[in-house]
């Protein structure tokens, strides 16, 4: 990957939804090249989707819920029936498996503290491997960011 491919990607990063023909005009390069270029990006699995950001106060998710959770043990099929269980739950916009103090560190979006509760309550404990969870509730957001750092 090249100086011009890493500008490429910076800039389909801030907005996906440049046409071939104003991609190109920022980067510098004609139309074909920058085409297949992005095209070979994609093929490398570099650009792996598409998507659009929500504003998450438009569609009544405004609060992020971070939890750490530990699990009761850690054999393949307690991580494994975690996991599954987890990949379910659409609140759960993240899922970390972590060294360290806890096993699994989740990122939780809900529309309010109410609907986390009822959320914990109905859903997340109700796992059966699940020992304890911690949950953490960010104050304000300082920088949040879908792009890589591409130097």
């Amino acid at each position: 990957m090249d100086q011009i491919d890493k500008r490429i990607l910076h800039e389909l990063q801030k907005n996906g939804k440049l046409q071939n023909n104003e991609l190109a005009q920022l980067i510098g390069l004609s139309p074909s090249p920058c085409l297949r270029r992005v095209k070979q990006l994609e093929d490398d699995g570099v650009i792996e989707q598409y998507v659009a950001l929500l504003n998450p106060q438009k569609v009544n998710l405004a609060m992020n819920v971070f939890a750490r959770v530990w699990l009761k043990s850690q054999e393949a099929a307690v991580v494994d029936q975690f996991v599954e269980a987890i990949k379910e739950m659409p609140e759960v916009v993240e899922c970390q498996l972590m060294a360290g103090d806890c096993d699994f560190f989740l990122r939780i979006v809900v529309a309010d503290l109410d609907a986390y509760r009822k959320f914990q309550i109905h859903h997340l404990t109700q796992i059966p491997c699940i020992q304890s969870v911690k949950t953490e509730i960010p104050l304000q957001t300082v920088k949040s960011t879908t792009a890589l750092p591409l130097v």
